[in-house]
């Protein structure tokens, strides 16, 4: 029982540090790509599937294994460029700190569940 308390969002976790590092390559790719002409910037679909899984299952984990985070590219602004490319590197920048802060955010909360579950081994003996 206690155990599954220590680890009943370990996969949730683990899934979002996938889809965090995931973003991380997808917008190193745009930031390498700013200048070619016709790209089209890509983006990661994650939280709004983790969210329809949580809600469905009610408030449970769920079929987290399922969920797989996913590339698109986006065209929601098509392109504001001559060259037809649609990569801002100022927001490319801003959503690889958003980024990087949220994968931080991840490992120590990762981090805290591996001491509870030490915590509860040394307890044990």
């Amino acid at each position: 029982m206690i155990m599954n308390n220590l680890f009943s969002n370990t996969k949730v976790l683990e899934k979002a540090l996938d889809a965090s590092i995931l973003r991380n390559e997808v917008i190193a790719n745009n930031i390498a790509n700013v200048d070619t002409p016709d790209f089209k910037r890509k983006a990661v679909k994650f939280e709004e599937m983790l969210r329809n899984v949580v809600n469905t299952s009610g408030g449970e984990n769920g079929n987290v294994d399922s969920i797989e985070p996913e590339v698109y590219t986006d065209l929601a602004n098509l392109s504001y460029r001559s060259d037809g490319n649609n990569v801002d590197i100022d927001t490319e920048m801003a959503d690889m700190a958003k980024n990087t802060m949220k994968y931080n955010v991840l490992i120590s909360q990762m981090n805290s569940r591996f001491r509870d579950l030490k915590t509860v081994m040394k307890s044990s003996y």
